[in-house]
């Protein structure tokens, strides 16, 4: 059974940063694309970042590009989203997701078949 395990949220100030961590456990951690969600009150879930099995390709949204990294350890079977430079309207509950490794519709939560239970960032300004 696929288990994903998110940390690392909490409260931070206007401009300060955060690293999330995603512990996945119950496949081949290497053979699938990993990335992160987030859903605010109110607001559907928006992508924002995600990365193929070998860490060689990319993508983000257009509001975080430039502040946060997402990577990954296969060695460790854990992948992270480092968020800097952080605003209020990054606050939100975190997801981080596992999928097969193509990039076919990549930036939509179809193209993820397991999730972690989420972690709260909030930003206050």
């Amino acid at each position: 059974q696929v288990q994903l395990v998110e940390s690392g949220g909490g409260l931070v100030q206007v401009g300060g940063s955060l690293r999330l961590s995603c512990a996945a456990s119950g496949r081949t951690f290497s053979s699938y694309k990993m990335a992160w969600f987030r859903q605010a009150p109110g607001k559907e879930r928006e992508f924002v970042a995600t990365i193929t099995g070998n860490g060689g390709n990319t993508a983000y949204a257009d509001s975080v590009k430039g502040r946060f990294t997402i990577s990954r350890d296969n060695a460790r079977g854990t992948a992270y989203l480092q968020m800097n430079s952080l605003k209020p309207e990054d606050t939100a509950v975190y997801y981080c997701a596992t999928g097969p490794n193509v990039v076919y519709y990549r930036t939509t939560p179809r193209a993820y078949d397991y999730w972690g239970q989420g972690t709260q960032v909030t930003v206050s300004s």
